[in-house]
């Protein structure tokens, strides 16, 4: 017999799914902003093949956040399934992001647009970025999983 976790707070959840919806937007937003731009789409020393990745990275933004607001707000279905489903597909940019470092001649930034001003606490503002961003995201999914009583309190 498998045991039942006790239900979340009604206000955990939507204080969870705000979180989350404003990660998909922020990620949505925040590439076109960053990429719509002379370091990015209109770099003239990029090659085409190089802009359509980036165009390819801009879509995949706009499609991970309609698919994460889809999930945190869906009314139907199993709702920790949706959850999870939410929290994952507003966490992949920022995942895929984080790893993009690790293929071959990849660099944060073009030689002329890299900045000392670009880095916080040697970081690069990326990194600063997506570690904001998961954090936001663990502590999202803290809300919608761990019920209030599972802390010692029912107060939430």
């Amino acid at each position: 017999m498998t045991a039942v976790s006790p239900p979340v707070s009604p206000v955990r959840v939507v204080a969870a799914r705000i979180i989350v919806s404003a990660v998909a937007i922020f990620t949505a937003v925040s590439a076109h902003l960053a990429d719509w731009s002379a370091s990015h789409v209109f770099n003239d020393a990029w090659p085409p093949h190089a802009k359509f990745h980036n165009g390819q990275t801009l879509a995949l933004s706009i499609a991970v956040c309609v698919a994460c607001l889809w999930f945190a707000w869906r009314g139907q279905g199993e709702q920790r399934t949706n959850a999870l489903a939410a929290i994952v597909f507003s966490g992949l940019y920022w995942i895929t992001q984080a790893a993009a470092i690790l293929y071959p001649g990849s660099a944060f930034f073009d030689p002329e647009f890299d900045n000392p001003a670009l880095y916080v606490a040697g970081l690069p503002i990326q990194g600063v970025i997506e570690i904001g961003i998961l954090t936001l995201l663990g502590i999202a999914a803290w809300l919608w999983f761990v019920p209030a009583d599972h802390l010692g309190s029912n107060r939430m």
